[in-house]
């Protein structure tokens, strides 16, 4: 089983990212492999990472000035505006969301999310989905959002604990993208725009 992590580099006024932090203090494996993409509004990023890579699961983290960790459960066809500017889809046309696809247990260290933003973060999130349902690859898809003062290490452990969780499932119980995703036993932890994420 091949897994790709991927977080991301400095981006406003943040001249480090914790994503990035994390990302180095994971171990190297055979299996596991990592990618710190900047905070660019740009597909092939994204695309070019899954094509090399040839992953059976992706876990995005993204940096967030929110409280604690958050399990993301959707992307939005919504990017955040330039300067000058309106409010656009990432894609013309196309749905207005996409349920991630990774089952991860929040467990009592986070809360599950259902808006990433309009920054980055989602911009990646829906690049990814997208890409996995036009080419029909068998990835599951995940995002977590982690706060930009939270501990490092503590952050590592709550990732490392989703790494044992995929390899005890095998693979992954991966979701049709017409499904909505629902979490059982979790409570939908709502999230406003420009809260300052990736």
């Amino acid at each position: 089983m091949r897994i790709l992590i991927y977080g991301f580099g400095p981006y406003r006024q943040f001249r480090e990212n914790i994503t990035a932090k994390i990302i180095k203090l994971l171990p190297a494996t055979a299996d596991l492999k990592t990618v710190v993409f900047p905070v660019r509004f740009q597909r092939a990023l994204f695309v070019q990472a899954l094509k090399k890579h040839r992953p059976d699961i992706v876990l995005g983290l993204g940096q967030s000035s929110r409280r604690g960790i958050e399990v993301e459960t959707k992307a939005v066809n919504r990017r955040r505006p330039g300067k000058a500017e309106k409010q656009r889809p990432i894609f013309a046309r196309e749905r207005k969301q996409l349920p991630t696809t990774l089952k991860v247990k929040a467990g009592r260290w986070a809360k599950v999310s259902k808006y990433a933003g309009d920054y980055v973060c989602n911009y990646s999130m829906y690049v990814i989905l997208r890409e996995i349902a036009r080419e029909k690859l068998n990835i599951a898809f995940g995002f977590i959002h982690i706060p930009h003062d939270y501990d490092e290490r503590a952050a590592r452990r709550f990732i490392e604990g989703v790494l044992r969780q995929c390899y005890r499932s095998g693979a992954l119980r991966i979701t049709k993208l017409a499904t909505k995703l629902s979490p059982r036993g979790k409570q939908a932890f709502p999230t406003r725009a420009g809260q300052g994420r990736a």
